[in-house]
């Protein structure tokens, strides 16, 4: 199956194949399947920040930040590496500027 170029945006949750109908992050290149996969994780980190919003906004005092955020943060690391092992030349430049 053909990758086409999609537009990703991590902070909107979206992944999308037209450039001027949302703002967006990144850029890569992937087929249906491999899109939607990746919206699919977009949702499940926003999941994974609405479960630990409480805790940021009504900390235990003997419960760790780090714990609070450890399953969002999970997710997020493997949002990115799909972003990456999909992105564009720039997209993979780019992250690789940014790590």
């Amino acid at each position: 199956m053909d990758r086409i170029n999609y537009y990703v945006s991590v902070i909107g949750r979206s992944v999308i194949p037209d450039s001027s109908a949302s703002s967006y992050e990144w850029v890569i290149q992937a087929t249906p399947q491999e899109a939607e996969h990746l919206l699919g994780l977009l949702y499940l980190m926003q999941e994974k920040e609405e479960e630990a919003f409480p805790g940021m906004v009504f900390p235990w005092p003997d419960t760790p930040e780090h714990d609070v955020n450890r399953a969002y943060e999970a997710v997020l690391q493997q949002v990115y590496r799909e972003i990456y092992r999909l992105g564009t030349p720039e997209t993979r430049q780019q992250i690789e500027q940014t790590t």
